[in-house]
C-alpha cells in the first residue's frame, strides 16, 4: 500500500477561484442549478480535470463527469464526487469540497504515476441542492435512471421549466437515456463534504465518518381561499389562505419540536402567497414541508399527524388544498467495509474521527440504491452551512489528508 499527501495549497486554491463564480458580498455565493453561473463554474472544474489529463464529458443531465483509466477497463468504476451548484444564499465551501477534493486526489496519484486498478470518475453532479426546481439529486437520480414523471416540467419563481433551463445549459433531454448507467457499471461511490451539524466542532475534530443519511420527505402544499377587502369582509367569513397556512406551518415545527433528543426535524424554507398587497386577503398560499428522520417510522407518524393539521385548517377556514410529493426517501445507511478502511487510515494518521449521521441529504443517497458509499464529513467553522459565514479553515477545519492506494 502506498500513501501520497495532497497538495492542500493548490485545493483551497482552487475552492476560493471557483468561489468567484456566482460571488455575492465577500464570502457568499450565488449558483442556482443549470443557471449561467453553473455552466461557467462547471466549465472551469472541466479545465480543470483536462489539465490533469483526465478524459471530460458534460452529459445530458448537466452532470460533470472527468474519467481516470484504471488498468482494468472492464472493471465496474470507482466513482467519487459532489456537487458545484449552491443555495441562493450560500457559501464557499458546501458540495465544492467533494468534488475539488476528489480532483486533487487523482491528480496526486496522477502525479506519482499510480494507476488505478479499476476506472476512477469524480462527478461534479447537476442540481444536488434542489432549491431552484424544488427537487434536488437531480443529475445523480438521472444517470441511474431515477426521475419521475414530470420532472422536466417543474418551474422555478419565474416561471422556467428545467427542460428549457437544461436547453439554455446545452443539453438536450432527449438524449437522457444514453447517459444513463448500469447499475452494474458503479462499483462504489465515496463523497467529502463539509459537516452541517454541531458534532465535529462540539468535539474539536476536523472529520468524521458518516454512518447514514437522514430520510427525507419534501411535500410543496397549496392553499386556496377567496380573496377580499381586508377592511370590509368580517372575520366570520373569511376564507383566507395565509392564516390557514400559518397554523399548519407553527404545527410542524411543534410536531418535529416534540422530543429534543431525536433526529426529527421539519422546516419551511420557501413560502408564496396571492395577490401579496397589504389590503387584500390572501386567496392563494404555496408553501415547502421539508421533513428528515433518521427514523422513517417516526417520519411518517409526524407526516400522518401533520396532513390531519392540514386538513382541520382547511376546514376551519373554509378553504381548498393540495399536497404533492417532491422527494421521499428512506433512511440510507454507508457499509461497514468502507468505514472500517476509513477508520484504520484515520487511526494512522493520527485521527480519531467520530462516526455521526447527516441530517442532509447528498447525492450519496441516490447513488446508495445502486452501489456501496462512504463519507466523509469535513468540520465547518460554528457549524454554519448555506450561509456565506460557512468556513472550513484550511489546516484547523480541513486537515490535509493523504491519497491511499
Amino acid at each position: 500500500m502506498w500513501f501520497f499527501t495532497i497538495n492542500g495549497e493548490r485545493l483551497y486554491s482552487r475552492i476560493m477561484e471557483l468561489a468567484k463564480i456566482g460571488q455575492i458580498g465577500k464570502t457568499g455565493v450565488r449558483r442556482l442549478a443549470h443557471s449561467p453561473e453553473d455552466k461557467e463554474a462547471v466549465l472551469l472544474v472541466k479545465r480543470w480535470m483536462e489539465e490533469i489529463g483526465l478524459k471530460t464529458r458534460i452529459d445530458h443531465f448537466g452532470n460533470l463527469i472527468g474519467r481516470l483509466g484504471g488498468a482494468h477497463s472492464d472493471l465496474p468504476v470507482l466513482m467519487v464526487g459532489s456537487h458545484i451548484d449552491t443555495q441562493p444564499y450560500a457559501g464557499r465551501f458546501d458540495g465544492t469540497v467533494g468534488v475539488l477534493g476528489a480532483l486533487e486526489a487523482l491528480q496526486t496519484m496522477i502525479e506519482n504515476n499510480v494507476v488505478p486498478v479499476m476506472s476512477m470518475e469524480v462527478g461534479a453532479f447537476s442540481d444536488e441542492e434542489g432549491n431552484r426546481f424544488h427537487k434536488g439529486l437531480f443529475g445523480s437520480s438521472g444517470i441511474l435512471g431515477l426521475l419521475e414523471d414530470g420532472e422536466l416540467d417543474r418551474q422555478d419563481k419565474e416561471g422556467m421549466t428545467r427542460r428549457d433551463a437544461l436547453i439554455e445549459f446545452g443539453c438536450d433531454p432527449g438524449k437522457f437515456p444514453e447517459c444513463e448507467y448500469r447499475h452494474d457499471q458503479i462499483h462504489a461511490f465515496l463523497e467529502l463534504h463539509i459537516e452541517q451539524g454541531p458534532v465535529l466542532e462540539s468535539k474539536g475534530e476536523p472529520i468524521g465518518i458518516v454512518s447514514g443519511i437522514s430520510g427525507p420527505l419534501w411535500l410543496t402544499v397549496e392553499l386556496n381561499g377567496f380573496a377580499g377587502d381586508s377592511g370590509s369582509v368580517s372575520m366570520g367569513i373569511r376564507q383566507d389562505a395565509l392564516a390557514g397556512a400559518a397554523k399548519i406551518i407553527t404545527a410542524l415545527n411543534d410536531l418535529a419540536s416534540e422530543d429534543p433528543e431525536t433526529s426529527t426535524v421539519g422546516t419551511v424554507g420557501s413560502l408564496r402567497f396571492f395577490p401579496n398587497s397589504r389590503n387584500i386577503i390572501p386567496e392563494k398560499v404555496s408553501f415547502t414541508i421539508d421533513l428528515r428522520d433518521i427514523d422513517e417510522e417516526r417520519r411518517n407518524a409526524i407526516e400522518t399527524r401533520l396532513v390531519e393539521v392540514i386538513k382541520e385548517s382547511v376546514k376551519k377556514h373554509q378553504l381548498t388544498y393540495d399536497i404533492s410529493e417532491d422527494i421521499r426517501s428512506e433512511p440510507r445507511y454507508c457499509v461497514d467495509w468502507i468505514k472500517q478502511i476509513m477508520r484504520e487510515e484515520s487511526e494512522d494518521m493520527g485521527l480519531n474521527p467520530p462516526e455521526l449521521m447527516s441530517g442532509a441529504f447528498h447525492d450519496a443517497l441516490a447513488m446508495s440504491t445502486v452501489c456501496d458509499y462512504g463519507m466523509i464529513f469535513v468540520r465547518s467553522k460554528d457549524e454554519v452551512s448555506h450561509n456565506p459565514k460557512e468556513y472550513s479553515f484550511p489546516r484547523r477545519y480541513f486537515p490535509w489528508g493523504r491519497v491511499i492506494v
